[in-house]
């Protein structure tokens, strides 16, 4: 991975990862302890609280594909301070039915010598888990 100038390259890098589905891309900009956090309310599926390092990311990631048909990102607005970037953006999500919805999401990444060392994922679960019922 080149180096990235700010914390905001950083977490671009993260988004572009994720658009390429480049699993490795992403874990090139997170720490190896990273703590990767979703909201307890999302247990019943496997994806809700905190999952550490790489392998956890991966782990993560895998479960993911079990409950869902597919998810796209789309970042909108990114808020720098410091050590922390905050991305307000849409998320295209289909359930494995087929149904899609778009759903809002605040992240807030936690940079730490130009890696991301804590992503949080915010949303609401109750349109996440209808939409995954659907």
């Amino acid at each position: 991975m080149s180096q990235l100038t700010t914390n905001i390259d950083c977490v671009h890098a993260a988004y572009a990862a994720f658009r390429e589905r480049d699993v490795n891309a992403l874990l090139a900009v997170l720490t190896p302890d990273v703590e990767w956090v979703h909201p307890e309310g999302m247990d019943t599926y496997g994806l809700g609280g905190t999952e550490l390092g790489h392998t956890g990311v991966r782990e993560f990631l895998a479960k993911v594909a079990t409950v869902l048909g597919g998810m796209r990102l789309e970042p909108k607005e990114f808020f720098d301070r410091g050590d922390r970037v905050v991305v307000f953006g849409t998320r295209q999500v289909t359930s494995l039915s087929g149904h899609t919805a778009t759903l809002d999401f605040v992240h807030s990444w936690t940079m730490r010598d130009g890696r991301a060392a804590r992503m949080e994922d915010i949303f609401d679960t109750v349109l996440f888990q209808r939409l995954i019922e659907s």
